[in-house]
Order: C-alpha cells, then structure tokens, then sequence
C-alpha cells in the first residue's frame, strides 16, 4: 500500500493551516485548534494501529468522535495554539504515511474498526486496514478540511 493520496490530502489540509485567518466556531462546532487538536490524536491513534498490524499484533481501531472538547483543549495549551498544533500535525501525518507505506500485503489485515462520522459514516466491524486508511483519506480528512474552510471563509470581525 502506498500513501500518496493520503499525503495529497494532508499537503491540502496543512496549506489551510497555513493560508490561516480562521474565525471563530459557531455554538456546537469545533474551532481550527480543535479541529487540528483532534487530527493530531487521530493520526497517534492509527499509527499505534498501522504499527500492530505491522507487528503481526491484533489490535481495534476507535475513532475519536468521542473526544471531548477539554482533551482537545489541553493538547491545543500544551502545543501553544495553532502554529505548535500545524508542526505536530505536519509530524504525526508524516509518520502516519510512513507507515502505511511499509504496509505492503498487511494493509489487508482484518482490524476491528469503530467509527463515527457523524451521521453519514458508521462502521462498527471487522475491516481490512487499508479499508479505514482509505476512509481516512476520503472522508474523515475532506470532512475536516471542509470544516477549516468554512472558519476561514467566515473570519471573525476585526
């Protein structure tokens, strides 16, 4: 297995970061940190599951739909904010590709998967691994890239 569009799909998300100017979220959504905050967490969580499957090692994959904003808010304090979040985002998605890339025949790998994507994703079986790393690449992080848009396309007044 190979991680290109995963790759492509973070270089999209990363240049938002960078392009900044987000405003701020609206009652019930997450904020640009948050959002990034949860990416972050996300990424550590599949590659400690790339790096069982590649071990050979059963392991579940959660997802993190179910973090909760004062978690997110201590990772966001801890990297200082946006700037320190993108740095760390650059580095987990990094590594995260890495792995994938090492996956070879394991991305096959049946893996008990939960996910949560609001309503229009809910997986609750057994999957190939590559089955969620493509679900990553094609909804969860389009999903997410979506929300930094709209911060950023409705900035907060001056």
């Amino acid at each position: 297995m190979e991680s290109g569009g995963l790759r492509g799909v973070y270089r999209e998300v990363l240049a938002e970061l960078e392009a900044g100017g987000f405003g701020a979220a609206g009652p019930g959504e997450w904020s640009a940190e948050q959002i990034v905050a949860h990416l972050v967490a996300n990424d550590e969580l599949m590659a400690e599951t790339t790096e069982a499957v590649l071990a050979g090692s059963p392991f579940a994959f959660y997802d993190l739909a179910g973090v909760h904003r004062p978690e997110l808010d201590v990772l966001i304090a801890e990297c200082g904010g946006l700037p320190g979040l993108a740095t760390l985002l650059r580095a987990t998605s990094q590594r995260l590709c890495a792995l994938v890339d090492r996956l070879g025949p394991a991305a096959d790998t049946p893996v008990e998967t939960h996910l949560r994507e609001g309503f229009d994703l809910v997986v609750d079986e057994s999957l190939p691994w590559s089955r969620t790393l493509d679900l990553h690449t094609r909804v969860h992080l389009p999903k997410h890239l979506a929300q930094l848009r709209t911060l950023r396309d409705h900035p907060q007044p001056a």
